[in-house]
């Protein structure tokens, strides 16, 4: 089992940066996956940025180019870095983790953190 706690939400102005942080409450090292997802108000809860055990990275087409993904496995932390932010990057942004189990896998989310991006 593992908690993820998100922070480093916040209000910024379009153009603007932030950095999230998703803290473990264990190693992981061995978290098979790991990602951030996006949920605006009214709509659906999208992948927003994935990272694999080995590094492996994946972005979701609106926030290639802007946003980076990485992961400190001293820290037991997944990051990620959001530039030149838009007002459509706006939602509650959640932490991930896919785990290996006695069943296969098992899935793990935090509590998210808020972004809001004023125009």
């Amino acid at each position: 089992q593992v908690q993820l706690v998100e922070s480093g939400g916040g209000l910024v102005q379009a153009g603007g940066s932030l950095r999230l942080s998703c803290a473990a409450s264990r190693s992981i090292v061995s978290i098979l996956f790991m990602r951030w997802y996006r949920q605006a108000p009214g709509k659906e809860r999208d992948v927003v940025a994935g990272i694999s055990s080995d590094g492996r990275t994946n972005y979701a087409d609106d926030v290639n180019g802007r946003f980076t993904i990485s992961r400190d496995n001293a820290k037991n932390t997944m990051y990620l870095q959001m530039n030149s932010l838009k007002p459509e990057d706006t939602g509650v942004y959640l932490c991930n983790a896919v785990v290996r189990s006695s069943k296969g896998t098992a899935t793990y989310w935090g509590q998210g953190t808020q972004v809001t991006v004023s125009s």
